[in-house]
Order: C-alpha cells, then sequence, then structure tokens
C-alpha cells in the first residue's frame, strides 16, 4: 500500500472503504501485499478486517454482482494473487450457508467478509440488509447481524440554486444554505414565494428549450410544433419525478388511472403540471418500454402543455428540475429503495416531497415537510398494489397538495405551502447534506476503524498474528460450547416496571476458557416465532468454573417497561479486537 500513496502522492492509508462492486478485490490485493510482509492469509486477513469498511447499496439480491465460483478461481490461478492460496479467496465469496448457491462467488458476501464495519445507506435499508445478509451470522437475531446504517447525503453546494445561495447571503448572511434560519422573519413569506416562482420559471423555460433542441435534432430543417412555445405554465402546481427507470421505481405508476391524472392535469382551478426525465440501461427494455408509455401519454393534445418527457437527463437539466419543481414525487415499490437522493436534492431548494415511505423518506418524514403515500404492503398481487397506492397519490394530489397550493391570501402567497418551504428548508437542507453524511462515516466507522487497524498493526504485527491464532482456536473449538441449563426467578410472564429477573446458566466451554467468551442473558420483545425483538443482551458473572464441570455464570436484569417479554442466555466469543459480539457469526444458544 506505501507504494501506491507514494504513487498518489498521499499519506498511506489505513482505512479502506469498499462496496459490493470491483472495488470489493481491493482487500485480497491487500492481502497479497502482506502476505509478501510475511504474514499467513489467516493474520493478514484480519489486518484488512481491521482497517475495512464496507457499504451495501442495494436491498435487491440482483442487484449485486455474483459469479460462477470456477471463473474467479480461473483468473486466480492465472497468478492475479502470488502467495495466496485460491480455496481461501473463494471461502471469501462462498454462498455455504442456508439459502445460498453453491459454487457461486458473491461480491456482496467478500465484502462483508473482508470488512469488520459494513453499513447500508439509510435506517431502513440498514435493516433491510441485516435480514438480507442475516445467514452469514446464523443463531443471531437481525437486530444483531453487524451491520449499521449511515444514510446518504448529497452535495449542497452542487445542488442548491444559486438563487437560494442569493437570498440566504443577503437576507441570513451566509450562502451556506444548509446553516441558515429559514424561520427567521428576515425573509418575508413574499419573498421565500418570489424565490419559487422564479425557480418554476427558471424550469419550465429550461424544458422548452430542450425540447425545441430535440426536435431540432430529430427533425431537421422542420420547425418545432408551435405549442412548443407555451409547453408548461411557470404559474402552476409543478410536480418532477427523474431517475433511472428499473422497473422497481415505478415510472409510469402515475398512468395507472389515465383519466384520473389527465382530470388532475386539466383541473380549470387547480391545474398540475408534470415533468419527466429519465433513462434507462441500454439493455433494459422494460424500461424502455415505460418511457415509451409515457411520452405516447404525453402527445395527447389534451394534456401535452402539462405533462413532458426530458431526453437526454443530465447533471445540467439536473440542476434546473430539482429545484424547479414544487414537489417531487418518489414511488417504488418499498422496501427496494436502497436510499434515493433526488428528493434531498430537491428539499435543499425548498420542494416538499411526495414519496413512498423507503429509503430516505422513511426516516425523515414528517409533517410540514410534504407527503407519504401509503404503502399497500399487503395488496394480493402488484396489480393491486399499484392500484391502491396510485390510488393513494392521486387523492394526496387532489385533495391536499393542490388545495395547499392554490389556497392564497390577498397578496397572492400561499402562507400554508410557505410555512412548509421554511421547515423543509430548516430542518431538512442540514440533516440531508453530504457534510452530515461524511462527519457520520467518519465518526462512526473510519475513527473506529483506523483505531483497529492500528491496534492489529503493532509490534510489528504481533496482535494480528494473536488475533488470528485465537480465532482458529475459538472456530475450531465452538462445536463443544453449548449452554447445559437455565434456572430463572424472580418474575411471572409480564413484569412490572422495577422487577428483576435473576438467571443462573451452567455452560459447557469444551477446550476453550471463560476468557475466550462472553455469556449473556439476551432479553428483548417478543416478536413471530422465536425472535426477540428491541433486544439488550446483559452480560452473566462467572460464578465458578471448576475442572470438568459446567462454568456457572449469574445475573438478573431489572425492568424499565412493563408487558409481556421474551428471554435467552447465550454464548458468543469475547476478544478485545473484535467489534461485535457476531462478529465471527458464532453463537450458542440455551435451547
Amino acid at each position: 500500500m506505501a507504494l501506491y500513496a507514494r504513487i498518489a502522492g498521499i499519506p498511506e492509508p489505513s482505512v479502506f472503504h469498499t462496496n459490493e462492486g470491483h472495488a470489493g478485490f481491493l482487500g485480497l490485493e491487500r492481502i497479497r501485499a502482506l502476505i509478501g510482509e510475511g504474514l499467513s492469509f489467516g493474520e493478514a486477513l484480519e489486518v484488512v478486517r481491521a482497517g475495512t469498511v464496507f457499504t451495501t447499496h442495494t436491498p435487491v439480491p440482483a442487484g449485486i454482482d455474483r459469479f460462477e465460483a470456477p471463473l474467479v478461481e480461473r483468473y486466480v490461478r492465472a497468478g492475479l494473487l502470488p502467495g495466496v492460496d485460491p480455496a481461501d479467496v473463494l471461502a471469501l465469496g462462498a454462498e455455504d450457508y442456508e439459502g445460498g448457491t453453491p459454487d457461486t462467488f458473491n461480491m456482496a458476501v467478500m465484502g462483508l467478509r473482508l470488512a469488520q464495519r459494513a453499513n447500508g445507506v439509510s435506517r431502513l435499508h440498514g435493516d433491510v440488509s441485516r435480514h438480507m445478509f442475516g445467514a452469514l451470522w446464523p443463531g443471531f437475531d437481525a437486530d444483531d447481524v453487524p451491520i449499521t446504517s449511515i444514510t446518504n447525503g448529497v452535495h449542497a453546494a452542487t445542488w442548491t440554486d444559486p438563487q437560494v445561495r442569493g437570498l440566504a447571503s443577503s437576507k441570513l448572511g451566509t450562502d451556506d444554505a444548509t446553516a441558515c434560519d429559514w424561520t427567521s422573519s428576515a425573509v418575508t413569506d413574499a419573498e421565500l414565494w418570489s424565490l419559487r416562482r422564479r425557480l418554476r420559471g427558471q424550469l419550465v423555460d429550461d424544458a422548452r428549450r430542450r425540447m425545441t433542441a430535440a426536435w431540432a435534432e430529430q427533425n431537421p430543417g422542420a420547425a418545432a410544433p408551435a405549442w412548443y412555445r407555451e409547453l408548461l405554465d411557470p404559474e402552476v402546481l409543478t410536480i418532477g419525478f427523474a431517475r433511472r427507470v428499473p422497473t422497481y421505481k415505478r415510472l409510469t405508476l402515475m398512468l395507472h388511472d389515465p383519466q384520473r391524472l389527465r382530470a388532475l392535469l386539466t383541473d380549470p382551478e387547480r391545474p398540475v403540471q408534470l415533468v419527466v426525465a429519465g433513462k434507462s440501461h441500454p439493455a433494459d427494455d422494460g424500461g424502455k418500454r415505460l418511457i415509451q408509455l409515457l411520452v405516447e401519454f404525453s402527445q395527447d393534445p389534451e394534456v401535452r402543455g402539462r405533462i413532458v418527457f426530458l431526453p437526454d437527463y443530465d447533471i445540467g437539466m439536473a440542476q434546473k428540475l430539482y429545484p424547479g419543481c414544487d414537489v417531487w414525487l418518489n414511488n417504488p415499490l418499498r422496501p427496494l429503495e436502497a436510499c434515493g437522493t433526488s428528493g434531498m436534492k430537491a428539499a435543499l431548494n425548498g420542494s416538499l416531497n411526495l414519496s413512498i415511505l423507503d429509503g430516505w423518506w422513511a426516516e425523515f418524514h414528517a409533517d410540514g415537510l410534504g407527503w407519504a403515500i401509503p404503502s399497500a404492503d399487503t395488496a394480493g398481487d402488484a396489480a393491486e398494489r399499484d392500484a391502491l397506492e396510485a390510488a393513494a397519490m392521486y387523492d394526496l394530489i387532489e385533495h391536499q397538495i393542490a388545495p395547499r397550493f392554490y389556497d392564497r391570501g390577498a397578496d397572492g402567497v400561499p402562507s400554508a405551502w410557505v410555512a412548509d418551504i421554511r421547515h423543509t428548508l430548516a430542518a431538512l437542507s442540514p440533516a440531508l447534506s453530504a457534510e452530515r453524511m461524511v462527519r457520520e462515516y467518519v465518526e462512526r466507522l473510519y475513527l473506529p476503524a483506523g483505531a483497529s487497524e492500528r491496534a492489529v498493526t503493532a509490534d510489528g504485527f504481533a496482535p494480528a498474528r494473536a488475533l488470528a491464532d485465537w480465532v482458529a482456536r475459538v472456530r475450531t473449538g465452538w462445536s463443544e460450547v453449548h449452554v447445559a441449563h437455565v434456572e430463572s426467578g424472580g418474575v411471572d410472564a409480564s413484569p412490572h416496571v422495577g422487577e428483576e429477573l435473576h438467571v443462573r446458566a451452567l455452560v459447557e466451554l469444551g477446550d476453550l476458557t471463560p476468557d475466550d467468551v462472553s455469556v449473556e442473558l439476551v432479553h428483548g420483545r417478543p416478536r413471530a416465532g422465536e425472535e426477540l425483538g428491541e433486544t439488550a443482551a446483559v452480560p452473566l458473572a462467572l460464578e465458578s468454573h471448576e475442572l470438568g464441570r459446567p462454568a456457572v455464570y449469574t445475573g438478573a436484569v431489572r425492568f424499565a417497561r412493563a408487558g409481556a417479554f421474551g428471554y435467552t442466555v447465550r454464548i458468543v466469543p469475547r476478544h478485545p479486537l473484535l467489534a461485535s459480539d457476531a462478529e465471527l457469526g458464532l453463537v450458542a444458544v440455551a435451547q
């Protein structure tokens, strides 16, 4: 690694951040380099794990790179990683767990096994990931799977329109719109509303220009239709939708009931207009068909002035689109949106969100920031789900969003709507910025990973060597570890606040010692089956450990709330260089 750092002209890194894509192979190259310094594969693996952070970016198994194991083996055997046994490489990515596919090399699985710390990209995605990859930690409840979450953010300087920054500078003293007090009376409702009207007008002008240019490119020498000059209306409630077009994003959910949509677009008193942009993958025929359906609808003479699909979606278009929309629409199939950032970019400019409670919106939605489209998760099939969620979306637009937008005072300002703009700018801008995201990565993952890397590499890698030996010994001896007996008392099935549950457990450790393990009382709220939720683990104290007899552990937990509870006693490996109880995927639970 030192050579690469010198070439790049930067200090030698100690923390490496990868994802489930090809960046994951970085860990293998680091192992190769460490083996070249005299470490074994197991020792090098502990060094790499200590300093690696892995982020999974998809809640969809199909979104993860998976290869046939013989293909990976062929390249490894070709000398790609001198000194590394191909069998060790294949084991890192092997789906050798319940539900896995034999002879498959999974890039996400390799990433998780090469990293001591892992995360999803929103709170909901973290939960989805803990269930999705839970088989790697058999015996642990989903809440204990060592995958946390750090919600994505966006670069505010890029995605905040210059006019928003200009108002912040002139009225609030800084052009950092994420650091302003937008609730201040220094900015009047009229000024905020005037800003939003200018941004909407800017988008309308840009859309007309782009559509005219696209026509000229496709029809050389022919004048664009006259109605292009009046495409969209700078005074009409504008809803935006732009993204890649995989099926789960449901680009055409808005077309589910064409007559209902047509009525919203052409309402004589409270009209709505839609600006849509996006791209499909060149090989995604389904995505191309969705775009085609939308374009066909937008050509209907009755609605063509109220809905437009902008071609050639790029960052330049996006920088006008996000600020110019009054409402940002997002309607993926929950929970298939890992995070999503388009709605964040819109919110930085005072746009309100209308979205399924998925990705980032699931944790940030609140009154005054926009609207949540109810998810029909229990629908009988996809068609019923689409119908229910589309109907809910139409209802929100017709009965809540449009009336709020068009409810104007004597000064022509929609005061309730402007209050929501203020709240969005004040509450969401700081939280959605990349600055917040990076700070979380540094504080919660990078600094701990750096400390772990320094700990295992001290004294010429002596701690890494000792840790690798300990891991091998614990894995070898774990089959003999089990909870032999548990005694409990002090409470009934539904304890009162302040009562204590006392536990005495007898455990067999085989060739391991009490220093190798932690015996814990795990308690929580009963869920479906035997799973516990909202769990907490309380270490039990070693009472006695006589040669040839089970070790005795005791402890108690005081209940802070009443109601049904469940508990068990478990044994997990314990070592000061482990980052979590579940890290090795080894656990023995009382039966």
